[in-house]
């Protein structure tokens, strides 16, 4: 292993060992506090841009899964078919592996799709950091290696991650039961569980990429997928919503993460960055007026503000640790969102009821 260390923005020095790609890189820093589920949060495309910090101790004790995708496209055991993050940062990695599933260490995939790791680093000291301070942007820098072309500094919010992880073209997934209803799916980053999850209830999806006008289209439902970065930089998606939402023909619509942010933004909210995020498998929310709790999967840096939505729209999930907004809906229509994901992978699937509640929504 070559030397390495992590060089935050506001001077702070981490230093460890080299166990991915020899590569140079900046990227924001950002913590996951999950025990488990590193591949799935590796391809998670809402993770794109970002230095992954693990601040479970132990990582890369089970190995990588195949990448291997089944006749669709959708990979069988990922979130992606590639990896998101820019760099991963973990205490200690276990160059062994042992899982009846494992067909590669964590390092060898790393190095094979070209993501710089590194392992030593007290993650302790830097997820503290983060806490205090807020997330960053961060440097690595590996002994003897070359900078990432196209990889400069940069503030992370300035950048369209969404247009970076979006499909390209329209992409349409056959139900794997009889088919009950089509759903147009804007693809901001999508994870492959999502599309799963859909398919698997009779949902012909059709994907669409972030910026298509998809009101062109027969459907007779829209979902907006997860993605990363600022909300902003999708005012071509909110148009888009807001044609949706004022169509003669009211049709239920769901998001899940950005797409909460989206469609709050489409009915007139406001968005805000959360100093450092939620990315982890505990995070507890309140379904609004109720005494009924969920532990849910998250991974987001941006919230909705709850208290600019207009009228006729109100919350319908708060987090508990918080009190920022985890979902929102019309009190009329038949349009709601989750801020956190329902389609775990990986993390406790307790929510995942909601898509039988939009599946119910389709006529």
């Amino acid at each position: 292993m070559r030397r390495a260390k992590l060089i935050l923005n506001d001077g702070s020095e981490f230093y460890g060992w080299s166990f991915g790609a020899a590569r140079n890189i900046t990227g924001e820093v950002v913590f996951n506090t999950a025990m488990t589920g590193y591949p799935e949060s590796l391809t998670d495309p809402s993770y794109a841009g970002q230095l992954l910090t693990f601040t479970y101790p132990l990582i890369g004790n089970y190995g990588v899964p195949t990448t291997e995708s089944s006749a669709d496209g959708i990979p069988l055991l990922l979130e992606s078919d590639r990896i998101h993050v820019s760099a991963v940062i973990v205490a200690d990695y276990s160059q062994r592996y042992s899982h009846w599933r494992a067909k590669e260490s964590l390092a060898e995939w790393l190095q094979r799709e070209g993501v710089p790791a590194l392992t030593g680093i007290d993650t302790r000291r830097l997820t503290m950091r983060l806490r205090e301070s807020g997330v960053m942007m961060g440097r690595i820098e590996i002994e003897g290696a070359a900078d990432t072309p196209g990889q400069e500094a940069t503030d992370y919010g300035s950048v369209n991650w969404v247009e970076r992880v979006s499909c390209h073209e329209i992409i349409t997934y056959q139900p794997s039961i009889s088919k009950r209803h089509r759903v147009v799916l804007v693809d901001c980053g999508v994870k492959a569980n999502i599309i799963r999850c859909l398919t698997r209830r009779g949902i012909e999806v059709v994907r669409v990429p972030w910026d298509y006008d998809f009101n062109q289209l027969a459907f007779d439902g829209l979902f907006l997928a997860n993605g990363p970065g600022n909300p902003d930089h999708c005012e071509k998606t909110v148009r888009n919503i807001r044609t949706f939402m004022n169509h003669d023909m009211i049709r239920p619509c769901m998001g899940i993460c950005l797409g909460n942010q989206l469609l709050a933004k489409a009915a007139g909210a406001k968005t805000y960055k959360l100093k450092y995020g939620h990315r982890s498998h505990n995070q507890p929310v309140r379904l609004v007026d109720s005494n009924r709790c969920f532990i849910t999967t998250q991974n987001h840096g941006y919230a909705v503000d709850s208290s600019t939505l207009p009228s006729d729209w109100e919350p319908l999930f708060v987090n508990m640790n918080d009190g920022s907004n985890e979902g929102i809906r019309h009190k009329s229509k038949p349009w709601m969102s989750a801020q956190f994901h329902p389609e775990a992978c990986s993390g406790p699937t307790d929510t995942e009821f909601l898509f039988d509640d939009f599946v119910n929504m389709l006529r």
